[in-house]
């Protein structure tokens, strides 16, 4: 299958379906929130211009250098499209994990990761209406969804923005029933995402099937770039080997489940985009734990190196 016959498919859903996928994407939003502190902005203080650096490396540069990519490879509209609305969202938690896992600045990975997910509510939708009408194909494609840019702003700004505030106001007001709800909410969230893409995946696996490694290419190249984005802004910001790190896997790794929902409650769930969305949210976690793997293989030989010299 050519990967431009994805554009002619749609993941259909009734009206009960798409007012439960838009309820998922504020319990998201909203259990988001919840996790966020006044504390987690303290690196803006204590390192402003790394702080900044970080968020415009993920706000700008990646969606930039999703551009650039989708450029050279020329794919069909719905599949730019999804590398595209991916490319917009925020970073998630997992990044924070597996900043974690390999040892990173995990203070910095946290507060970059509250940062994209506030802005999220504004940014997200304006970078996806941008990009996509930077590239013509993607620009046609929404034309001929009747996509109105305004509306499409308004509406995917308050599902985003409204659960924010209130989870945020929760945080501040009553932090202990912020706790207590969280995992309930996150659960909850993560539950109705998974079902969603595993609706998708069975619907269309008979279609999706054959163009699975195309998709995968395509995906493993730009997952790829989007890592080495955050390491090449590691490099530029820090000296220190732990930012560095945090800065890769805060870039590299995106919220591809807030991308499917939004391109199933506001882009009448194209096909080739939720496809990309769906892959990205698989090889992202396998690409992010390798490279994990590979820090702290790479501290232990450090480490065993420093031990040999001091024996």
């Amino acid at each position: 299958m050519e990967l431009t016959e994805l554009d002619t498919l749609r993941i259909v859903l009734d009206p009960i379906g798409q007012a439960g996928v838009a309820l998922a994407l504020m319990i998201v939003m909203f259990s988001v929130a919840l996790g966020l502190r006044v504390r987690d902005f303290h690196f803006l203080v204590d390192k402003p211009l790394l702080f900044l650096g970080g968020v415009v490396s993920q706000v700008v540069v990646l969606p930039l250098v999703t551009y650039l990519l989708i450029i050279g490879l020329e794919p069909g509209a719905s599949i730019a499209l999804g590398m595209i609305v991916v490319a917009c969202c925020p970073g998630g938690a997992v990044s924070n994990l597996l900043t974690y896992l390999s040892r990173g600045n995990l203070a910095a990975s946290v507060a970059l990761t509250a940062t994209s997910s506030i802005l999220a509510a504004i940014l997200t939708p304006a970078s996806i209406l941008f990009w996509s009408h930077a590239y013509e194909p993607t620009s046609t494609l929404l034309d001929t969804l009747d996509v109105n840019p305004l509306y499409f702003l308004v509406q995917t700004t308050l599902l985003l923005s409204v659960p924010l505030v209130l989870g945020m106001l929760v945080a501040a007001k009553a932090p202990d029933v912020a706790a207590r709800i969280r995992k309930r909410t996150t659960l909850l969230g993560a539950s109705v995402l998974i079902g969603v893409i595993i609706y998708g995946i069975v619907y269309f696996f008979p279609v999706l099937y054959p163009a699975l490694p195309l998709l995968g290419t395509v995906v493993v190249l730009h997952n790829t770039l989007a890592f080495a984005t955050g390491a090449a802004a590691g490099l530029i910001l820090s000296r220190k080997t732990p930012t560095r790190r945090a800065l890769t896997f805060e870039i590299g790794i995106q919220n591809s489940g807030l991308a499917l929902v939004i391109l199933l409650s506001q882009l009448q769930g194209l096909g080739g985009a939720a496809a990309i969305a769906a892959v990205w949210g698989v090889w992202h976690l396998i690409a992010g734990g390798l490279i994990a793997l590979f820090f702290r293989a790479l501290d232990n030989r450090r480490q065993l190196l420093w031990q040999t010299e001091q024996d």
